[in-house]
């Protein structure tokens, strides 16, 4: 299956980072997590990579380009101009790279890249700012049962901020909110059958707003309930977060060897 990672928006919420590179760009481990999220995609065995570009998309088109270069020990021969492979870092991928537009919603990055995409079978579809351990072959196999048009991975996100135990003006404790305080919610890592592309309207369209919502209303909608880890990167706390993870050598969302 093909897979569609949306990297074209601004990342507002982590902007000490993002006023400098697109969000997917941001390091974790010495790696863009769009990295993270591609390895976790070919772990299950996709490839093939359709990435939505918008703000400073030339960033993540040079990254590609000079995939190999980066990743590689090399000699350079500056008498002679040449450049000898001293090791060949690669990975099974095929990335297309489409500018979708800077001020493109996330619909409308959809709509612009469909003619990327197979006509007649379902893609994955995913955010380039989360990471996660979800397995990519229940998930497919669970959209291809239901048959209708669309699947939403559903998650449990970690409790964001603590509580206090008040009594008389007197906190008694500190009490870290539990994972859920804020409800299940859409952790991306969608599975998408083409005809949810014919809900979008143009660039103006949010796929979480109108799209989504009447897939719902239509009974196409499905929720693929994941247990596991899921984390999304949207501040510099998040990128902390994310990076104590993989400092400890057992990032949960790390599933690749």
């Amino acid at each position: 299956m093909k897979v569609v990672i949306l990297a074209g928006g601004l990342g507002t919420r982590i902007s000490e980072e993002s006023h400098l590179r697109p969000k997917p760009m941001i390091e974790v481990g010495g790696h863009p997590i769009l990295w993270h999220i591609m390895k976790h995609f070919s772990h299950y065995g996709h490839h093939d990579f359709v990435i939505c570009l918008g703000y400073r998309g030339y960033f993540i088109k040079e990254y590609f380009a000079n995939y190999v270069l980066h990743n590689s020990d090399l000699t350079v021969d500056l008498r002679s101009g040449s450049l000898e492979f001293q090791s060949n870092v690669r990975e099974p991928w095929r990335v297309t790279l489409i500018d979708t537009g800077d001020g493109t919603m996330t619909g409308g990055r959809l709509k612009r890249i469909r003619p990327h995409l197979p006509a007649d079978e379902p893609f994955f579809c995913t955010y380039g700012d989360g990471v996660s351990d979800v397995d990519l072959d229940q998930l497919a196999a669970f959209h291809r049962v239901h048959g209708r048009d669309a699947t939403i991975t559903a998650v449990v996100p970690p409790g964001r901020y603590g509580a206090l135990d008040i009594a008389d003006g007197v906190v008694r404790r500190f009490v870290e909110k539990p994972p859920g305080d804020e409800g299940t919610i859409s952790g991306g890592f969608f599975v998408l059958n083409p005809a949810v592309l014919d809900r979008i309207a143009g660039d103006e369209t949010s796929f979480e707003a109108q799209p989504l919502e009447s897939l719902a209303r239509d009974g196409q909608l499905m929720a693929y309930r994941h247990s596991g880890f899921w984390a999304a990167m949207d501040t510099l706390r998040d990128k902390k977060h994310l990076e104590d993870l993989w400092s400890t050598g057992h990032a949960p969302w790390r599933t690749w060897a």
